[in-house]
């Protein structure tokens, strides 16, 4: 099946630390939604919860997939996700270099 770039997804997510970043990366892969998992470095995420300003530290994570495994890798996330109301964006890929977006094509097929 050939697929374009805006068949493509970047999805970010944050954690509270590199553990949970990491088993939520290894979930993505072994199930075969995503093809590769980022995990950044600890940031700082100032934002507004029930009322109050909050600041915590955080690991972002970026997740590279299919537009069509969408839906499986957000109830993964959701399922793994320790926060009550996780921040899952999905970004498309409007473009890319096409032997890395076959790559990531191939690795969610490979156990989807």
């Amino acid at each position: 099946m050939t697929h374009g770039a805006n068949d493509y997804l970047l999805v970010m997510t944050n954690l509270p630390d590199r553990d949970v970043a990491l088993r939520l990366a290894q979930t993505l892969i072994g199930k075969g939604v995503a093809a590769c998992v980022n995990i950044l470095g600890e940031c700082s995420s100032v934002y507004r919860w029930e009322g109050e300003v909050q600041t915590e530290r955080e690991v972002p994570v970026l997740i590279k997939t299919r537009a069509d495994q969408y839906a499986l890798l957000q109830q993964e996330i959701l399922a793994c996700h320790p926060y009550e109301l996780p921040e899952i964006v999905a970004v498309p890929v409007v473009a890319g270099h096409k032997p890395f977006l076959d790559w990531v094509s191939a690795q969610v097929s490979a156990t989807a």
